[in-house]
């Protein structure tokens, strides 16, 4: 199966060596270009493409605004494509806000071309990008500035012990298996309890799981 792609930046540079890398791949195809997020928004609606890698900062409406009126249920296409947030670390504070738009991960500018072409095709997947090298280090810096809002016990209190510690495990950018191995369960279970947090929680997918861990408490930002 091919991957489509939309790219939007307003730097043609970046969408020129984004281009290039992505089209070099077998399985990626790069359908789409944009320039602010206006134009995102319309040609993801037009195009349907699979992921969109999205800079935060663009001219007329910024990449956070262009992903949350693509996650908002007004949107015209389905299914939704999956949003991979473009960021410049230490300069645009806006992560958390991109996760609760409906971004499913972000990735640095001067990520390698590996780790570039890895998150479209986990982005692609359905999983979100949370890798301990990236989304946990830049998640935490935001977590710590941003105030928490008062905890929810009522949903706290439906989960059980094994979902608290697996949702706890997630939220530090543990992957499944790195899950299952912490609490000596296999993968599929760990699958499993991931799945029921997601029902319980109203979340989307993994990312959303890191932001109610912050949120509530579970996990500490500088620990």
């Amino acid at each position: 199966m091919t991957i489509t792609v939309l790219l939007a930046d307003d730097a043609a540079m970046v969408r020129a060596g984004f281009a290039a890398l992505l089209d070099a791949q077998e399985d990626v195809r790069v359908i789409g270009q944009a320039t602010t997020g206006t134009e995102a928004v319309a040609q993801a609606a037009r195009l349907r493409p699979d992921v969109i890698l999205m800079d935060v900062r663009m001219p007329e409406m910024d990449g956070i605004e262009a992903t949350r009126r693509i996650g908002a249920p007004s949107y015209p296409a389905s299914p939704r494509p999956r949003i991979l947030m473009l960021t410049t670390f230490d300069i645009d504070d806006y992560v958390h806000d991109a996760l609760q738009a409906g971004a499913s991960g972000f990735l640095l500018k001067d990520a390698s071309p590996e780790e570039l072409v890895h998150a479209v095709r986990v982005i692609a997947a359905g999983d979100a990008l949370l890798s301990p090298g990236i989304t946990r280090r830049m998640i935490e810096q935001f977590a710590a500035r941003r105030p928490r809002p008062q905890r929810d016990a009522g949903v706290l209190a439906q989960l059980t012990d094994r979902e608290r510690e697996v949702l706890m495990l997630v939220a530090q950018g543990r992957s499944n298996r790195e899950v299952g191995a912490e609490l000596f369960i296999s993968d599929h279970t760990v699958k499993t309890h991931v799945g029921r947090l997601l029902t319980k929680l109203g979340a989307r997918d993994r990312v959303q799981l890191v932001i109610f861990a912050y949120d509530n408490g579970l996990v500490s930002p500088l620990g």
